[in-house]
């Protein structure tokens, strides 16, 4: 014949050990986090925002490629592409990222779109304050993306340095912006140039 099973004995020594594990924690050292008075150190390879790139003397990184877009599994990322001309340049290469968006209310922070940009132009830093009251300030534009200007770099639009060409950005040979180097006055944005004798 089959054993019965033994039957647990009700009563006094099972509160008691439920007990034990709240007297334990009560002489524990606490944990809690003082946050946001005392800032959280995050690891070095932390996935925050986002944030495009430049290439020393100051041109885009971005080639407009999409290829982040495509890799984003949340399809956070809107990129549009434009073509670069000698007027008008952004970036080394044909074409560079005229619009480019990530949308914090849908991104998850994977990086597999870190993984996929051909160039570098997209990393992640450190910040992950991200939170906001409004839907529609959680959609980063390319200005609030773009990294900032240091004091060798020229703002873009601007030429390349002169007798170098986009492999040369790309192999690390252009350090700083070339000697006289001007921002060229932008006008693919939409705006079109004032005519002469029109009234407003």
């Amino acid at each position: 014949m089959a054993e019965e099973p033994k039957e647990t004995k009700p009563g006094f020594q099972n509160p008691v050990a439920g007990f034990g594990v709240t007297f334990k924690a009560m002489f524990k050292k606490r944990l809690t986090e003082q946050y946001p008075e005392q800032q959280k150190t995050t690891a070095p390879r932390f996935h925050g925002r986002h944030q495009l790139n430049r290439h020393p003397d100051g041109l885009e990184k971005c080639i407009g490629c999409e290829l982040c877009a495509w890799a984003c599994p949340a399809d956070a990322i809107y990129v549009e592409g434009a073509d670069n001309t000698d007027e008008e340049r952004y970036s080394p290469g044909e074409r560079y990222g005229r619009v480019y968006q990530i949308n914090y209310a849908r991104c998850i922070l994977c990086g597999l779109c870190i993984e996929a940009c051909p160039t570098r132009a997209l990393t992640m830093t450190n910040e992950f304050e991200l939170a906001d009251s409004s839907r529609a300030n959680l959609i980063y534009t390319k200005e609030q993306l773009l990294a900032g200007l240091d004091d060798s770099m020229v703002d873009t639009p601007h030429a390349i340095y002169p007798g170098t060409d986009e492999q040369d950005y790309y192999r690390g040979l252009v350090t700083e912006a070339a000697p006289g180097t001007e921002r060229q006055v932008a006008v693919s944005k939409g705006e079109k140039p004032d005519e002469e004798g029109v009234d407003a």
